[in-house]
């Protein structure tokens, strides 16, 4: 029994940290965050920020790396949000260059 409800926390664990790989590559490669909410994103970083910290007091690793993971993809939305929603794309600039020539 004990080994099934540990799978089923692997497999819960692995499908909501992967998720997260698609956001991940559909901001890298649209070089856009527009539709990403700041807020939304900023609570959910601290939230599973919290859940390491939880994962690591309590000796639950499974817990803490995976947390980690979805830490570290989720953050890196964040900070592409910030890197692409400050600096024009490269489209943007072409459309800028274009109506200027």
């Amino acid at each position: 029994m004990q080994f099934s409800i540990d799978l089923m926390g692997y497999v819960a664990a692995f499908c909501t940290t992967a998720a997260f790989i698609p956001q991940v590559l559909l901001v890298w490669r649209q070089r856009s965050a527009k539709g990403i909410s700041l807020a939304m994103y900023l609570s959910f970083c601290f939230g599973v920020f919290l859940w390491l910290c939880y994962g690591i007091i309590i000796q639950a690793w499974p817990l803490a790396i995976n947390n980690g993971i979805t830490l570290a993809l989720a953050s890196s939305v964040l900070v592409m949000k910030w890197r692409f929603d400050r600096v024009p794309s490269v489209s943007k600039r072409e459309q800028t260059r274009n109506v200027h020539a």
